[in-house]
């Protein structure tokens, strides 16, 4: 539908791949709400019980008794930031998912526990109103321009009870400018706002899964193109968190065994505003950094250098924002 969210370069604010976590939660009876930040799609085993019941890949909890009523979960976010739209999957809940949710998100300092997140005193946004949903579906929810907020906590509250296989939260990432405060940071990383904007070609994996967060478990996990029959070679646009000084890069071969670039070349342009995929043609004053490189397949690092790109902010850098 043309209405529905462009979800194209916004990052799953909470994955549990960045971090996320549910903090506080009223009811898991079934299943643990803590799947539902899984980056893997939702499975089913038929025929699976538990001593709890039906196995369920993703959040459920126990019928309820007490209607009406609502059941909840505070999630923190792996990485804070503004977020556009929120997926609420219910894959494979086919007789039992909820009827409706909303959504509320909030700032909070610091990593507070679960009484803290769970507390009354919270002032909590509204991103999504009382929203009906459907049974095993990807339900895809925007966010009210009022709640585009930056926010490190989300709490989901579902009516009346049931279960959620997976959620999204497509946003931006806003990180804490005190993590670039005097030390080498990885601009590139996904966690501190740096998005892979186009690639030539993604015929085997994803170019989000080159900035992500944590070490690629497979092949799967990294960016794999078709195999080249003619000259030319294929490429990634990257836009930094911001604006810095680079002076190491790493390029991670792990899992790719006989379909690892033979080599690697990196070229860079100051445009901070680069967003729209379509828009990288336009870019202008590339200038090289890294010279035509040989790289071996299966290779993370030399074992002699540290395990992370460093990057240095210019101190004169301008800062997206951090409301």
């Amino acid at each position: 539908m043309s209405d529905e969210p462009d979800l194209t370069n916004l990052i799953d604010l909470a994955a549990s791949r960045f971090g996320g976590t549910v903090v506080a939660v009223n009811d898991e009876f079934f299943a643990f709400a803590e799947r539902m930040l899984l980056s893997e799609p939702p499975t089913v085993r038929p025929g699976v019980f538990t001593e709890r019941g039906q196995w369920a890949d993703g959040w459920e909890t126990r019928r309820r008794r007490d209607l009406p009523g609502a059941d909840w979960a505070v999630v923190r976010l792996g990485a804070p930031g503004i977020a556009r739209a929120i997926t609420v999957d219910t894959t494979h809940f086919t007789g039992n998912a909820p009827e409706a949710v909303e959504i509320h998100g909030a700032k909070l300092a610091g990593y507070p526990s679960a009484a803290e997140a769970a507390d009354p005193a919270v002032e909590w946004v509204e991103l999504v109103g009382h929203t009906p949903i459907a049974a095993d579906a990807v339900n895809v929810l925007p966010v009210a321009e009022p709640g585009q907020t930056r926010i490190t906590h989300l709490r989901l509250t579902i009516h009346p009870d049931g279960g959620v296989a997976r959620l999204r939260v497509h946003g931006t990432v806003v990180p804490d400018p005190r993590l670039f405060d005097r030390v080498t940071s990885d601009l590139a990383a996904a966690y501190l706002g740096g998005v892979v904007v186009a690639a030539s070609d993604m015929h085997y994996g994803g170019r989000h899964n080159l900035n992500a967060s944590g070490d690629a478990r497979a092949m799967g996990e990294g960016w794999e193109t078709r195999r080249r029959r003619g000259t030319g070679h294929d490429w990634a646009t990257v836009r930094l968190a911001t604006q810095g000084q680079i002076v190491r890069a790493e390029v991670d071969t792990r899992h790719f065994r006989g379909n690892a670039p033979r080599a690697v070349e990196l070229w860079a342009a100051d445009c901070p505003d680069l967003i729209d995929p379509d828009d990288v043609d336009a870019v202008t004053g590339w200038f090289p950094l890294l010279p035509r490189t040989r790289v071996q397949p299966n290779t993370w690092r030399c074992p002699s250098r540290p395990p992370m790109c460093a990057w240095t902010p210019s101190p004169t850098a301008a800062w997206p924002g951090c409301a």
